[in-house]
């Protein structure tokens, strides 16, 4: 595992510094800084520090794990294929599902190399999954934003029902004493 930590901090850091984003002096001291670090944490601190911008970084992210990357920042998701998923499953793969292209689920990941997602996907979705690469705090604050809302939204909608079932008892009461003083 520490190889694997210390094998992605030292090619991110090249891929960065091979498309000129951080010079190779930065690079050479990320790779020493990042060896023992988690691929979540490294990310986090490029974004944290501006070492990095978002685009540059999800660039690179792309080209390390070599699949296509997406930025969730902003995305207004599919609310019946995101509630298809648990919650938990979602943040716990830094995943969320983007849109279904014929028969092909898109789903951005920050781990698209992770062997259990798909498996573990697969057992809410029948479809062939393509995945993109994103960013980790970014696709959980989407999940938790679009879970917290579609609660939100679901209060909302039994207040406004609870409120409109007052309204009109307090109407029919009325009617009600108007009937019988009349």
């Amino acid at each position: 595992m520490a190889a694997q930590r210390e094998q992605f901090a030292q090619k991110l850091s090249e891929i960065l510094m091979s498309q000129q984003v951080i010079s190779a002096q930065e690079a050479t001291d990320l790779q020493k800084a990042f060896a023992e670090s988690s691929h979540d944490a490294f990310v986090e601190f490029l974004l944290d520090e501006d070492l990095v911008e978002r685009e540059y970084l999800l660039r690179a992210l792309s080209q390390y794990h070599q699949v296509p990357f997406f930025d969730v920042n902003g995305y207004f998701f599919d609310h019946q294929l995101v509630k298809d998923f648990p919650k938990d499953l979602l943040l716990r793969h830094g995943a969320i599902p983007l849109e279904i292209d014929q028969n092909m689920l898109i789903v951005v990941t920050c781990e698209p190399d992770n062997q259990q997602l798909v498996p573990e996907l697969n057992k809410y979705a029948p479809y062939d999954i393509q995945l993109m690469v994103g960013i980790r705090r970014d696709i959980e604050d989407a999940i938790k934003e679009f879970y917290d809302k579609s609660i939100q939204e679901y209060t909302d909608v039994d207040d406004e029902v609870e409120l409109e079932e007052e309204e009109e008892d307090d109407l029919n009461r009325i009617e009600h004493e108007e009937d019988l003083e009349g």
